[in-house]
């Protein structure tokens, strides 16, 4: 094994801190696509939801979620660590021992910024009729409980690890761990208002804005890059700078597949192009080649991208046929996406079984789908509830939740923010 030197210690924590800090970026990708995928009404509300949630993983993943990921994982036999605080521990480093490869602050701002992308995948697909008060309380279980203890089956060491499940960066452990939570809150909030007619047959409720939806999208597809390399977690060396090269061409690779896949499909299968389902594309591309963006060709990253897209859309059709009513195709997207890359590692990783690889996906997903559904469960059952009064949905979430709208729309006499309409809606709910 290669010995660390100082130089090599520095350079590996410079380059994780700037992927990371791309990946702090994609904060702002999915405000911005979830945002332009809502109703003028609620984009406010969609706003504070993505800082809110940003800052709750922040304090949340310090306070519990990092050594309940990382610390002693083997002392409960490879299935939880120790929650309590994370404290940063450069000692060795400073001392003339670099074996660590990397600042230690590095590493959890790195993996925080993680945590943060899952808990936005639920924010999306529950948007327009979930309250704030329990989407928060739920963003803080996620963060502190359920995201670290299946980080810790394979990051930290665990049980899954042990069997041989692979997922470098995440198709499973960030994405499909925020597909299965959202998909969970989605089948106990029901479907917007509207979404769907008496007869079952799905109705579009289009968006606010389409140039944000492709705004969020290419900040995501950017971010991207920090998610997927930075995961090689060092670039100090010329193997590890190969790796990293080859892994931003795979991403990007996925990705552009993705993205051509729904193109064509769209003009074979209706003659015109669905633009959030060719954005889509995109992003099911990338989540696609995030279990292993290293070992497959640039053929093979074209082939995982195309198929997860293919398989984005199938799942979007499933959805509507079911009557879940998901805002954005998160569900689509991160969860059968983030399934159809981890499967394809079993073909592109030597090191890596499909028994594996299957084991690891169910088991996380009975985990997190369960868990995620009874905190969802308990939270519907308190005073309030989960889901917006009708009138306030009618209303928006942004006027209902916020008394202001994220657009100076003509609401009543008083204009943005009339608390006359505020004064109208509550007294529906009151009746």
């Amino acid at each position: 094994m290669e010995t660390v030197t100082e130089t090599a210690y520095i350079l590996n924590t410079f380059f994780i801190l700037i992927c990371a800090t791309m990946v702090m970026f994609m904060a702002a990708g999915f405000a911005m696509l979830e945002a332009g995928m809502v109703r003028s009404k609620s984009v406010a509300v969609i706003l504070v939801k993505n800082i809110g949630l940003y800052a709750l993983a922040s304090i949340m993943f310090y306070v519990i979620g990092y050594n309940l990921m990382y610390l002693d994982v083997d002392q409960s036999g490879g299935f939880f660590g120790t929650p309590i605080p994370w404290h940063p521990n450069d000692t060795s480093a400073l001392s003339g021992d670099f074996s660590n490869g990397h600042s230690a602050g590095a590493d959890w701002f790195f993996q925080m910024v993680f945590v943060a992308t899952a808990v936005s995948i639920v924010s999306g697909a529950l948007a327009e009729r979930i309250k704030l008060v329990p989407f928060f309380a739920f963003a803080i279980i996620l963060v502190s409980i359920i995201y670290p203890v299946t980080g810790s089956w394979v990051w930290g060491g665990g049980w899954l690890a042990e069997v041989g499940f692979k997922d470098f960066a995440g198709s499973t452990l960030v994405h499909s761990v925020g597909g299965w939570a959202a998909l969970a809150g989605a089948i106990l909030l029901g479907a917007r208002r509207g979404r769907f007619t008496e007869d079952g047959q799905a109705h579009q409720l289009h968006g606010s804005s389409m140039p944000l939806v492709t705004l969020g999208t290419f900040i995501l597809w950017f971010g991207w890059f920090g998610f997927n390399g930075g995961s090689q977690l060092a670039i100090a060396s010329v193997e590890d700078a190969s790796a990293v090269a080859k892994i931003f061409a795979n991403t990007n690779t996925a990705a552009a597949a993705g993205t051509i896949a729904m193109i064509l499909l769209g003009f074979l299968t209706r003659g015109r192009l669905d633009v959030p389902m060719v954005l889509n594309g995109a992003l099911a591309g990338l989540v696609a080649i995030t279990a292993e963006p290293h070992a497959p060709s640039i053929g093979g990253a074209v082939i995982i991208g195309a198929i997860g897209a293919l398989g984005m859309y199938a799942a979007s059709l499933a959805l509507d046929k079911l009557k879940i009513d998901d805002v954005v195709g998160a569900v689509p997207v991160h969860l059968v996406g983030g399934i159809i890359g981890t499967i394809a590692v079993a073909f592109t990783n030597p090191d890596a079984s499909l028994q594996a690889q299957l084991l690891g996906i169910t088991a996380i997903g009975v985990f997190t789908f369960t868990l995620s559904f009874i905190i969802w469960l308990i939270l519907k059952s308190f005073k309030g509830g989960l889901r917006l009064h009708w009138s306030h949905e009618e209303l928006g979430s942004d006027l209902a939740e916020l008394g202001v709208s994220a657009y100076n729309l003509d609401f009543g006499k008083n204009g943005n923010g009339s608390e006359e309409v505020i004064e109208d809606a509550e007294k529906k709910e009151k009746g």
